[in-house]
């Protein structure tokens, strides 16, 4: 196991940054992700850690040796990518044993490691079927089976549950947290899919454009962003963005329809008359009426487009009136189970406290209402 340390790395193609400055620590045995959407540079970053591309500018450690110019046959990492490659002529023993062959490793130790590793991963009954015989899962299994068995310093992943099925992909999650809690391997892990990244890493690295957006637990990420971007790729549904503007002591949405300030609001965030925002509020902290009971002053109302009924939860893809302004919403399906089939319209109000406020223009944070 290692630490893994990237100081300002830059990967670059023909005079374009495809990653810039990318600056973060992996400390031994932790389990973090790369996520971001397609073309964020995260797949390079892991490419580069394994010495399959060559690195611009910066440097790159592993337990504080400069492994730069050491290639990536001699950086004792393992890397499992998307497609299994495994041998289809050989089974599932072979494949897992086949690396530590051709480093001459005596034949009693690699049974040895493959009971141990096929016991682990629990397909030791799968040992003498060919990869054919084998279901996707399976062959994931064997191909994570095949990079531990050389016990790496550093683990790498490139999607590699990105051709199982949804429920497969669950299962496959579940298996490779407690797959790291046993083994301890220092583990780098790439998706787009946000839900394997908040499930599955102690820290995230959040990045677009070749660029480190935020790095933090999946915790600290959700609940405090630090630009819309994060606040949107993570989460879902993702969260809401409304534009606002400040009038006379409320966010006005359109026309008609605001969000009053309180004083102590107004004082913290300090607004003028005509000053824009980005709202964002999460689906989950959003309460809907179906008439105008107990709707507070600060209720909006939305047209609804689109019902989703995923058995506990209901969420509803609206529009808010007046606006082309999309907004969505989870609620819970006790309260409205009667009344799906007729929805039309609602009224919506959120608490502020739960809101946080972007700058229209840079996408950072300018005050976080909580």
């Amino acid at each position: 196991m290692a630490t893994v340390t990237l100081e300002n790395i830059t990967r670059s193609f023909k005079q374009t940054k495809v990653i810039s400055d990318i600056t973060f620590q992996v400390p031994d045995g932790e389990f973090w992700v790369l996520v971001g959407p397609s073309g964020c540079g995260k797949s390079t970053i892991l490419r580069s850690i394994a010495g399959l591309e060559t690195i611009t500018e910066g440097k790159l450690y592993f337990d504080g040796g400069l492994m730069n110019n050491i290639p990536a046959r001699e950086r004792n990492v393992a890397m499992v990518f998307q497609n299994y490659a495994l041998y289809p002529h050989l089974n599932v023993a072979q494949n897992l044993g086949f690396g530590l062959k051709m480093r001459g490793v005596n034949k009693s130790i690699i049974n040895e490691k493959v009971e141990f590793v096929s016991g682990i991963l629990d397909i030791n009954h799968l040992l003498h079927r060919k990869p054919k015989d084998l279901s996707g899962g399976q062959q994931q299994r064997v191909a994570l089976g095949r990079a531990i068995i050389r016990q790496p310093q550093v683990f790498l992943l490139d999607e590699p549950l990105s051709n199982l099925d949804a429920q497969l992909r669950d299962q496959t999650r579940t298996e490779l947290k407690k797959l790291h809690q046993k083994v301890g391997i220092t583990t780098i892990y790439v998706t787009h899919d946000q839900v394997e990244a908040m499930t599955l890493g102690d820290r995230i690295v959040v990045l677009d454009k070749g660029k480190i957006q935020q790095i933090g637990t999946p915790a600290e990420i959700y609940h405090h962003p630090v630009n819309r971007m994060v606040a949107t790729f993570l989460g879902t549904p993702a969260m809401n963005i409304i534009p606002v503007t400040y009038h006379d002591g409320a966010l006005w949405i359109n026309e008609r329809q605001s969000l009053s300030l309180t004083p102590l609001w107004q004082k913290k965030i300090s607004p003028r008359n005509g000053q824009g925002w980005d709202l964002g509020i999460r689906p989950e902290h959003i309460q809907a009426f179906i008439n105008d009971d107990n709707v507070s002053d600060n209720d909006i109302l939305v047209q609804v487009e689109v019902i989703e009924p995923l058995g506990k939860e209901v969420l509803i893809s609206a529009v808010i009136v007046d606006s082309d302004i999309n907004i969505n919403l989870q609620l819970p399906m006790e309260k409205f189970a009667r009344n799906l089939p007729q929805l039309d319209r609602l009224r919506i109000t959120f608490s502020l406290d739960d809101a946080h406020i972007f700058d229209p223009i840079t996408g950072a944070i300018e005050c976080p209402l909580y």
